[in-house]
Formats: C-alpha cells, sequence, structure tokens
C-alpha cells in the first residue's frame, strides 16, 4: 500500500499544543515580528467572546495595533478572500492570525499568499501556483474538525461556477499552528458533530490513501481511537474538557496524516455538494461516507482490518468481516450526533444525482488517490446510494 518513492512529511512549521496553548500567541507574533496583524474570524467565534478574549491578551502584552475581519461565509468563498486582502492592505497589517474553524483558515490562509500578489485570485488556483508568501501566518483552530492549521491547501467557494477550487502549496503551510482545547469549549454540538465527523473522514481516508505512509498511519488510526472514545462526550457534555482536549488532538492527528497522505473519494463526492447546495465541509463529507466506505472496503480489506480493529473490534477480526464493522460504526458515530444520513434530507433532487458525478470525477486531484478507481458510472451509484 505504501509508495515506494522518496517521502516528505508537511506540517506548520511550529506546533503548540495542549491547555492554554492560545496564551502564546502575542511571544510567537514577536518572534515572526509582527506587530500589526490581521484578525480573521467569524461572527460566531466572536459572539462567543472568543475574539475579544485574544485581543486582549495581544493588548496586554504590547500589541497596539490589529484589524479584526469577521465576515467569514459558512464556506470560504473568493469574494470573501477578495475582501479580506483589501481590509489587510488597508489596514497596513504585517501579518495574519486566523481564529475560527476551517472556514476562516482556509480564507486566511488565501490571503497570506495573496496579500502580496498582484495576480487575479483565480490564477492561484491549482498544485504550486503561489509565489512565496511575504507575511506571517498563524493558525489557531475553534473547532476539532478541519485540520486546517497543519495543511498546505485552502478550498474556495467559486460560487459563480458552483465548484470548489483548491491552491495548494507548501506556501500556505503556517508559521505556527496553535491548538488549545479552550477555544473549542464554544462549539455549539451541531458544529462539534460536523467537524468531529470530519476529522474521522481525514483519519480513515488518509490511512486508505494510495499515499499513505510510515509516517502517516500512525496517526489516522490513532486520531479513530480518539474520536470514537471522545467525540460523542464532546457532543453530549460540551463542557467535557477532557473530550474536548482529546478531539482536539485527534483533529490535529487526522490533520497530519491528511496533509501528506491525503484524502479521496468521500472528500471528492462532497466537493459538488458543497459547491451546489452549500452544504458544509463536515456535513458533505458525513453524508457521503458511509456509501464510499461500501464501495472502497473490496479494494483493500486488510486496510479495514486495521480500521475495525481502531473502532474497537476484536483484534482477531477476519478481513471478510472488518469492511462491515468499519461501516457500523461510522453509521452508530453519525447517528449518535444526529448527522443526517440521506441526501434527500437536504432537499437535493434526486434528478441532480447524475450531473454531481460528472462534476466529483473531475476531482482527479483527490480521487488519485482512492483505493479504489472509480467510473463517472461508480460516483452516480453512490450518490444514489446516499441518496
Amino acid at each position: 500500500m505504501r509508495t515506494s518513492t522518496v517521502q516528505t512529511f508537511k506540517t506548520a512549521r511550529r506546533l503548540l499544543t495542549g491547555a492554554h496553548a492560545s496564551h502564546e500567541l502575542a511571544g510567537e507574533m514577536h518572534q515572526l515580528g509582527c506587530k500589526c496583524p490581521l484578525i480573521v474570524t467569524d461572527r460566531g467565534v466572536s459572539q462567543a467572546g472568543i475574539t475579544d478574549t485574544i485581543i486582549a491578551q495581544l493588548q496586554s502584552s504590547g500589541v497596539e495595533h490589529f484589524a479584526v475581519f469577521d465576515a467569514i461565509s459558512a464556506e470560504p468563498e473568493m469574494v470573501v478572500v477578495e475582501a479580506c486582502r483589501e481590509l489587510f492592505v488597508k489596514q497596513g497589517c504585517d501579518g495574519i492570525v486566523a481564529v475560527g474553524g476551517g472556514s476562516a483558515m482556509d480564507t486566511a490562509k488565501a490571503v497570506a499568499v495573496y496579500a502580496g500578489d498582484e495576480r487575479p485570485l483565480a490564477e492561484l488556483f491549482g498544485e504550486d501556483q503561489v509565489k512565496p508568501r511575504r507575511f506571517p501566518l498563524i493558525c489557531l483552530p475553534t473547532t476539532a474538525g478541519t485540520g486546517s492549521e497543519v495543511t498546505n491547501i485552502s478550498i474556495l467557494a467559486d460560487n459563480e461556477a458552483q465548484l470548489k477550487k483548491g491552491i495548494v502549496s507548501n506556501e500556505l503551510l503556517p508559521d505556527v499552528a496553535i491548538v488549545a482545547p479552550e477555544l473549542t469549549l464554544s462549539c455549539p454540538p451541531s458544529v462539534t458533530a460536523a467537524s468531529g465527523v470530519d476529522a474521522l473522514v481525514h483519519a480513515v481516508e488518509s490511512y486508505l490513501s494510495k499515499f499513505a505512509t510510515a509516517l502517516t498511519e500512525p496517526y489516522s488510526l490513532a486520531a479513530v481511537k480518539k474520536i470514537k472514545a471522545s467525540l460523542v462526550r464532546a457532543y453530549q457534555h460540551p463542557d467535557d474538557m477532557e473530550a474536548r482536549e482529546e478531539m482536539a488532538t485527534a483533529s490535529l492527528m487526522a490533520g497530519l496524516a491528511f496533509g501528506n497522505a491525503g484524502v479521496g473519494a468521500v472528500h471528492a463526492l462532497a466537493y459538488p455538494l458543497g459547491g451546489r447546495y452549500h452544504l458544509s465541509h463536515g456535513m458533505s463529507n458525513a453524508v457521503m461516507f458511509v456509501p464510499v466506505m461500501r464501495w472502497n472496503q473490496a479494494a483493500c480489506p486488510e486496510r479495514f482490518v486495521d480500521l475495525a480493529k481502531a473502532f474497537g473490534a476484536p483484534a482477531d477480526i477476519a478481513a471478510d468481516a472488518a469492511g462491515q464493522w468499519v461501516i457500523e460504526e461510522i453509521s452508530a458515530l453519525c447517528e449518535a450526533v444526529k448527522i443526517p444520513a440521506q441526501l434527500r434530507a437536504f432537499d437535493i433532487p434526486e434528478s441532480a444525482l447524475a450531473d454531481l458525478a460528472v462534476a466529483a470525477s473531475g476531482v482527479t486531484r483527490l480521487l488519485r488517490n482512492n483505493p479504489r478507481e472509480l467510473s463517472v458510472q461508480d460516483i452516480e451509484a453512490i450518490y444514489r446510494e446516499a441518496y
């Protein structure tokens, strides 16, 4: 399963984790020479008081100049990146601090490479199309799910084309990632659920990826174990700090895994759902998770044995039973956190499935990682199973 080529391992250049790690932000900014940051966040984070807390910490450390951009959409959009970059330039900022979920971090990462580039934003899409980043970037996730704080990609919605597009470059890797569980305590149950299942998708798909390595595999399996043990607790008891810390760590591990091994068909089939019907990234992944796993299990049964054990299966589970074990565990977890199991729950018309399949088949950057090759007809069949 592992590739025999030279392997690399990408992550943020500096990683801080653990309770109260967010208190280190001002010191990290100082080390990077950032004196006037643009704080990229969203209104939910601001309303929860997190932004004010971060600002108070910066001010008490002598940071006098900063700007705040909190007009982040539910899914990061190109027009929002344009507006955020405009504020960055107008306020004379010299660095970016992202405080939020995947949308805030993906927006911030895009602005970090776009702020010093006069080309149209559309020219940055694809792999290695950006210029060297000129401004420092620090990411503080407030959800346990996306892993964006340690990945080299920013996914943006092109509303005009009704597609999601990626900017992929190591220039998007943050200078510092601060994973502090206290920042996730105010996360609403619905977001805890969707982001937690998103992290589980990252863990499972990175383990099944054709490009999994000896470095990524332990992170994938450890993340599965932690999410299995902690997601429902974090969902049912939002103030459970231990569960929040376990989920924050699991999300980070899954991010480290998929940031290097890649993800597969679950994400590829989720992209058109977000682009055309504005389902959140986490929810899109969640609803496609089980149907894609049903198709993938035959391609790599031995990998499903490892995943089944991570989900708590007996050590002697047979290969022909492992796939069903994994599928049942995923289904039970999604049900426990009240995530709909079918596309029809999101008012997506059945007549759209054929077009969705064509759109998903074009996400070759992700489909090439999948353990099973899927034709357009296969993809449409998966959508129909999900419907």
